[in-house]
């Protein structure tokens, strides 16, 4: 596959090229475009982020899943991955595996059952 459009250009133009994938609900796109981003920058949260956005919009659960680990073991009180993650187990059908997650986002939002 030609990847030269997905690749052109400086990070900062690959990182707008890509939000208006996602934007435009071309996740595929997006994330074409996003892998090789994450591969030059692996510390910066919000490129993983998107990436592992685009892939679950874009039913590709297991990357997504590989991506939101990478970013709540790094950063365990990153409140959306760990929604993103519960959200992701759930929708491979893997309930109990997702209870913890959603709950520890649901309390990094501040969203306390009443007691």
């Amino acid at each position: 596959m030609n990847t030269t459009y997905y690749d052109h250009g400086t990070a900062a133009e690959r990182w707008e090229r890509a939000r208006m994938f996602f934007e435009a609900k071309d996740y595929a796109a997006a994330a074409r475009t996003l892998g090789a981003l994450v591969e030059e920058v692996p510390e910066q949260t919000g490129p993983r982020l998107l990436l592992a956005r685009a892939y679950y919009h874009s039913a590709q659960l297991r990357r997504a899943e590989a991506e939101l680990r990478v970013i709540v073991e790094r950063d365990p009180v990153e409140h959306y991955a760990r929604l993103m993650l519960g959200r992701t187990l759930e929708r491979q059908g893997r309930h109990e595996e997702a209870e913890s997650h959603l709950r520890i986002a649901s309390a990094l939002a501040g969203d306390f059952e009443e007691l």
